[in-house]
């Protein structure tokens, strides 16, 4: 190139009226040269890469070369051959001196730079060294990102995810790239420049703050196994309900069951509290826990019509007929007859019905008989009796959980009417305007 800019000056200088402008111009068009040769290099370099690498990656069976592939890995490799073109060109403009440039006199300096820019040189040196910088930054971007891609085919990703230490490593290598890129501008020392950042460290502790706090916080939601990709949580303080899909150095997002999204800050995860249904999840069933309010007006003790019309049920039959046996006997033994009602015992409506529920619900194909399972009364409020059932449905995917949820109510708000008892239901208008009319 120093060739080329020489025989430029010389015959530039031979056309009459152009000798001004042969320094410039030789410049120039050496430069312009020097680019499209650059570009040109560059070009071949990333077709042929490229080429080479799909060729690869298409006829083996690995996932890990179409990865390096779409991370364009080989495209960053291929700026490398322009950036060296450069850079060993930088100095087609500055003359070949066998002592440095201060040594020599004024005179001397005069003469050179009739022919030469003596400072070209150095800016373009700067300049493909930035380049080389600017390459390494991308690279290693696209290979922590490949990395990542990689790490994230694998089952145990999902448990440990990695994408917050990758972000760091991110940031340190920004961060030290700048220190270089300034290093190089200013022609200084990169380790003095390190050296009087550390009277920053109070800035950059409040400038990274989040970072730092993050990158706590997400080493603690791994190491506890807190939270991964794909549970399902939900923190009120956020306003957030529903899966996790990704998580960060700086914020966990989850995206709700309404399909919107809800953004968390990491060491938010730590300091504050969030339920995770993944115990649901991972274990044999979801529970149902629901009342239902029985008007108290409606209890009573079964008489031998009602008693007789329930063994009809036949998931009961033997209940009742064995209930009311043990309470003949126990009647007789002590005594007691049968219009004592007071004294004795007898069967009661909703002690049939609630013995009705915890035959059919075992009965009930979706429901797992392993886990907590009570048919129970709850304390008696205003709104009537609450017949709590609490047990645990095998189907634990929200949408069939919810129909099996309903079709188990469905059954029993029909049923309560034949044990002669009545859900308990606020008065509505309808009410009123019957009593109105009556």
């Amino acid at each position: 190139m120093r060739e080329l800019y020489k025989f430029l000056l010389d015959n530039i200088r031979e056309i009459d009226k152009f000798d001004s402008f042969a320094r410039p111009g030789a410049l120039m068009v050496t430069l312009l040269i020097l680019i499209l040769i650059a570009w040109v290099s560059h070009y071949l370099t990333r077709k042929i890469l490229i080429g080479i690498a799909v060729k690869i990656a298409d006829r083996t069976k690995t996932t890990w070369d179409d990865i390096l592939v779409k991370r364009k890995v080989f495209r960053y490799v291929a700026h490398f051959i322009p950036a060296f073109i450069i850079y060993y060109s930088a100095d087609f403009a500055s003359p070949v001196l066998k002592q440095e440039l201060a040594e020599l006199s004024d005179a001397a300096v005069s003469m050179l730079s009739n022919d030469y820019y003596l400072n070209m040189g150095r800016i373009l040196t700067k300049f493909a060294q930035v380049y080389f910088i600017f390459i390494f930054i991308f690279l290693f971007n696209a290979v922590l990102n490949t990395g990542l891609d990689i790490y994230n085919t694998t089952d145990y990703a999902i448990h440990r995810p990695v994408k917050g230490y990758v972000q760091l490593f991110k940031i340190l290598i920004f961060f030290l790239s700048g220190i270089l890129i300034i290093a190089v501008l200013l022609g200084k020392d990169p380790t003095v420049l390190l050296a009087g950042l550390g009277a920053m460290g109070a800035v950059l502790l409040l400038v990274f703050k989040d970072s730092i706090l993050g990158f706590v916080a997400s080493i603690q939601l791994s190491g506890n196994n807190m939270v991964k990709i794909g549970d399902w949580i939900e923190m009120r303080s956020r306003g957030a309900d529903g899966t996790v899909f990704d998580i960060t150095l700086n914020t966990v997002k989850v995206q709700n069951w309404d399909k919107t999204i809800s953004t968390i800050p990491t060491y938010a995860m730590v300091t504050e509290s969030f339920i995770n249904w993944k115990g649901m999840q991972e274990s044999g069933g979801r529970r149902i826990k629901r009342a239902v309010y029985i008007d108290m007006t409606s209890i009573k003790l079964c008489d031998s019509e009602l008693l007789h019309r329930l063994q009809n049920f036949l998931i009961i039959k033997d209940y009742i007929i064995g209930k009311e046996k043990e309470i003949a006997e126990y009647n007789a033994l002590n005594n007691i007859s049968d219009d004592d009602v007071v004294s004795g015992r007898r069967q009661t409506n909703i002690g049939i019905f609630r013995k009705y529920l915890e035959v059919y619900l075992k009965q009930h194909p979706m429901i797992n008989n392993d886990m907590t399972f009570l048919i129970r009364h709850l304390q008696p409020l205003g709104k009537g009796l609450p017949i709590e059932i609490y047990v645990f449905c095998k189907e634990k995917s929200w949408a069939s959980y919810e129909s099996i949820q309903a079709d188990i109510f469905d059954h029993i708000l029909a049923v309560i009417p034949r044990f002669d008892l009545r859900v308990f239901q606020e008065p509505s208008g309808a009410d009123f305007s019957k009593l109105v009319t009556s």
